[in-house]
């Protein structure tokens, strides 16, 4: 339904063509692959590869297409990955359809789209979080470090262990002194204090 909504907006402007609708991720890649479309608006949350998937894929093929990301509801995280990986523009679904006109011409004119609101809660998040790293890297010891970010990435102690190459008990070990270190109670504090407070 989105897709044809979107078509049935396009095809009301005689600028713009085009010249393929996918369902997931592997289809937009194909296409742009083979119709080398000047601009590409993907869903964030494709089926299979999401949209940083395919804008990480068309880099790494040196796809020159420039991506509109399209999403439900901004998460700063993945929109400022988006930006790292070269998205063009960002427009929220609830949006007019006037609106998305708008960013694809811009896009194609070389400019970037992006809300001045967005960009700016984008602005404080990246601040609030590299003053949270900095607060950690003068509390913790370098392996403490590498064992929070582990730790914050969903893995356990065993799985921390490998990549590290250290024990399963060091692992605990290293745990037990960041948990005193940064004032937390266990793991899901220490989870929830890396995510909120930028520790990571």
């Amino acid at each position: 339904m989105l897709l044809a909504g979107m078509d049935h907006i396009l095809a009301a402007h005689v600028d713009i063509r085009v010249v393929a609708r996918c369902v997931d991720g592997e289809q937009a890649v194909l296409a742009v692959r083979q119709q080398r479309p000047d601009v590409l608006v993907s869903d964030i949350r494709l089926p299979g590869k999401n949209g940083l998937i395919v804008l990480r894929d068309l880099a790494n093929e040196g796809l020159h297409t420039r991506v509109v990301l399209l999403a439900e509801r901004i998460y700063e995280d993945e929109m400022l990955e988006g930006i790292r990986l070269g998205a063009k523009g960002l427009i929220l679904k609830e949006m007019s359809g006037t609106l998305l006109v708008r960013c694809i011409r811009k896009v194609h004119a070389g400019e970037t789209w992006f809300e001045k609101q967005w960009i700016g809660r984008a602005m404080e998040h990246l601040l609030h979080r590299d003053a949270g790293a900095r607060e950690v890297a003068l509390l913790l010891t370098p392996r403490e470090l590498e064992v929070l970010r582990a730790v914050a990435t969903g893995m356990g102690n065993k799985q921390s262990s490998a990549p590290l190459h250290i024990a399963e008990g060091t692992v605990k070990i290293h745990l037990q002194n960041v948990y005193e270190k940064l004032g937390v109670k266990g793991r899901r504090e220490l989870v929830l204090g890396a995510r909120e407070r930028g520790w990571v």
